[in-house]
């Protein structure tokens, strides 16, 4: 999918799928603004470029760590976050440009 191109049906159903769970919702609320919602965790790599390291984002949900794994995974596959790893750590950002085009394709789809 190019950079400008509108989410196909199968994309919008893989973001829906992924918004659906509580958690994931959650935790993309979270990444909306990192320095707010994880600023009692000393960063690895700077939040807003990088991104908030998965083991904070498992402390602050409570959760396993398999669970937050997968659940990362699954808003990945979706296109909503870009995992960079940084060291051992894998640190998550949301995908603002993708989330763009994903609230312009409901708008002018649904």
């Amino acid at each position: 999918m190019t950079a400008t191109a509108d989410w196909d049906a199968a994309q919008l159903i893989e973001a829906f799928k992924a918004l659906g769970n509580p958690a994931r919702l959650q935790i993309m609320q979270w990444l909306k603004d990192p320095e707010e919602h994880f600023g009692e965790y000393e960063p690895i790599a700077d939040r807003r470029s990088v991104g908030v390291c998965v083991t904070h984002i498992q402390a602050k949900a409570g959760l396993a760590q398999s669970t937050v794994s997968s659940y990362m995974s699954t808003l990945e596959r979706a296109g909503l976050v870009r995992a960079t790893r940084v060291g051992k750590w894998t640190h998550y950002r949301r995908d603002e440009e993708r989330l763009a085009q994903l609230a312009r394709t409901i708008g002018t789809a649904l």
